[in-house]
């Protein structure tokens, strides 16, 4: 799968250790509620993480998937079958 592969193996910046860093695990579960329509509020109420680890999660998303804003993120978790319609 092309987004785990990506979320798992960027590197990650310079100023963050891995023991810092997001699970592979957790950037899954934000970006596939994302991609079902959740607002950051909603998402980090789902997960039960602050509103500002969602936005860092989203943030790193961006980065290693390339793309340049939510509805890129949208079009990527359903080109990769990590959620489908319906």
């Amino acid at each position: 799968m092309k987004i785990a592969r990506a979320i798992a193996t960027a590197p990650f910046p310079p100023s963050q250790t891995r023991e810092a860093a997001a699970h592979p695990s957790d950037e899954r579960q934000v970006l596939t509620l994302v991609a079902r329509g959740l607002s950051n509020t909603e998402i980090a109420q789902h997960l039960h993480l602050s509103l500002a680890t969602v936005k860092t999660y989203i943030g790193r998303l961006l980065t290693k998937l390339q793309a340049r804003d939510r509805a890129q993120l949208v079009i990527a978790a359903y080109e990769s079958g990590l959620v489908t319609a319906g």
